[in-house]
């Protein structure tokens, strides 16, 4: 009998983890198609000259004890005598001893112990983030607006909107109507590009689950009483996380590691693959059909399991069997935010920490001025300093969204770069005669929207699962707005539902949709 094989189209964390799970499990080989010249999808590091980027800042951390253990089999974590911390997986409790770790200056192989810093920046000054209704805050805001808070929040809690059908009351019943107004609804907004309540409610529950003040404030008054060397963390909300790992060379690095892995046990890998056919024979998947960026040349590939992580609409489009009326409606609804990344190389910032007048102590900043495009800002050095290749300088990923028909999308490099530079100086971040260097990212379809027919998207997800052995699995993969340990875990439950011969789908689609999912049926 010949072995099996399974057709994996796209090499982002998904994709690898799909292919990693096969070749340390079973006898299945996995052949992996992408139609880039790189691995990571998303979580792929750039390297620029020696200055790495890290498209949109990747935190490897994760409530499934099962992702933790699988990221520290791939990179080993540092050194870092903060403590210990435990994984826990399969009901075995694992200690990682904070001594035991690697040098990351003897050894390029290895995870990091980063302490996670991100603050808003609006009305040109700095809030804490998640926001913190301290002295400082107080200060920025001053006594009417900051009263007008806590009246609407009062007001959420002893009358929060039912039903929630909308992201915009999604965050009021959350956090009030004027906290809402003041630091959610301008950057949202500029992420999605839309009204807060045309995004569904979905999203937040998502992104930020059960978050709210109260527990902001909660989180705040215990963070004294913690065990710094506490990496796993498992009782904080995702968006209270304070310490993360990070590979030494970036996101990007766990996924070139996961790739020759794979590799070396005998999984196979095509680069500049785009699959245009899902090839459909008697109600299965048997293949796929792809066309090379390069040459424009076909090639047929034939599996016993197809498994998906390019968007749904082109899934959809490329399906060779006749798609119901209703499920290609939805499908041609779906919509997607592209993203833009300058990075942007500095000899120094213009703007000081307050307090120390040092250098910035962010990873990323939250850009919460109307005035100006730019969404987001990453400070690499704070990621890694391993990431820039002079100590000296400093390495910026300025962040933007938009669509791939907006005018922003089709700027040149020179012109992009120049809107970047143009804005920190607007508000005062940098120095214009500081800038070095710059380079552009363009990625398509990063964010999978909530808008848009995506309401309907069930009649999609309960067509596609009737074919049994086709498996939809990641970020656009189940157009669901997943961080890469969702999507890794998506990965491996489609894999150990194969290998049990299970070929019901539902506990696949139910990663990441409650909260404490991880701990309850990762295990």
């Amino acid at each position: 009998m010949s072995q099996k094989q399974a057709i994996i189209i796209g090499a982002g964390p998904a994709g690898l983890t799909t292919a990693y799970e096969f070749v340390t499990r079973s006898d299945i080989r996995p052949i992996i198609l992408e139609s880039s010249e790189m691995v990571g999808g998303i979580s792929k590091t750039v390297n620029h000259r020696g200055n790495r980027i890290d498209i949109g800042g990747h935190r490897f951390f994760s409530k499934s004890g099962r992702v933790m253990d699988w990221w520290l089999q791939m990179l080993p974590m540092e050194s870092h005598g903060d403590g210990d911390f435990r994984i826990n997986y399969q009901g075995k409790s694992t200690q990682v001893p904070g001594g035991a770790g690697v040098d990351p200056k003897t050894t390029d192989k290895v995870m990091l112990v980063r302490s996670r810093k991100s603050r808003i920046f609006y009305l040109r000054k700095f809030f804490d983030y998640p926001i913190a209704m301290n002295a400082q805050t107080i200060a920025n805001l001053g006594p009417i607006r900051i009263a007008k808070m806590g009246v609407s929040y009062a007001k959420a809690c002893a009358l929060p909107i039912r039903d929630e059908k909308n992201l915009e009351e999604f965050f009021i019943n959350r956090f009030g109507r004027e906290l809402y107004l003041t630091f959610f609804k301008s950057y949202t907004e500029k992420v999605w590009g839309v009204p807060c309540n045309q995004i569904s409610a979905a999203w937040g529950a998502q992104r930020i689950k059960g978050l709210s003040i109260t527990k902001a404030v909660m989180h705040a008054l215990s963070k004294p009483f913690k065990k710094k060397g506490d990496i796993a963390q498992k009782q904080v909300e995702t968006s209270l996380i304070e310490r993360f790992l990070y590979p030494k060379y970036g996101p990007g690095q766990m996924w070139e590691t996961c790739r020759e892995k794979v590799l070396e046990r005998g999984g196979k890998l095509h680069y500049n693959l785009n699959v245009e056919k899902i090839l459909i024979e008697n109600g299965k998947a048997v293949g796929v059909l792809a066309k090379n960026t390069a040459t424009g040349e076909f090639t047929e590939f034939r599996g016993d399991y197809v498994f998906s992580t390019m968007p749904v609409r082109d899934l959809v489009r490329g399906m060779n069997t006749e798609v119901p009326a209703d499920v290609r409606e939805t499908s041609e609804g779906l919509m997607y935010r592209d993203f833009i990344t300058v990075g942007l190389l500095l000899k120094d910032l213009k703007l000081r920490e307050k307090k120390t007048n040092g250098p910035l102590t962010d990873n990323w900043i939250y850009i919460q001025e109307p005035d100006v495009k730019i969404g987001r800002l990453q400070i690499f050095n704070n990621w890694s300093p391993y990431l820039v290749a002079d100590p000296n300088t400093t390495w910026l990923g300025l962040e933007y969204f938009c669509n791939d028909n907006d005018e922003m999308w089709s700027y040149s490099d020179d012109a992009m770069a120049q809107l970047g530079i143009d804005e920190l100086v607007k508000i005062g971040i940098i120095d214009r005669k500081q800038v070095l260097d710059s380079t552009v990212l363009r990625v398509p379809k990063t964010y999978p929207a909530y808008f848009g027919t995506y309401g309907n998207f069930d009649k999609i997800r309960n067509w596609v699962d009737h074919f049994e052995n086709l498996y939809l699995i990641g970020r656009n993969g189940m157009h669901r707005y997943n961080n890469q340990d969702h999507s890794m875990l998506t990965a491996m439950v489609s894999v150990d539902n194969i290998l049990a011969g299970r070929t019901n789908k539902d506990n696949i689609w139910d990663v990441n949709t409650e909260e404490d999912y991880h701990e309850s049926k990762a295990k």
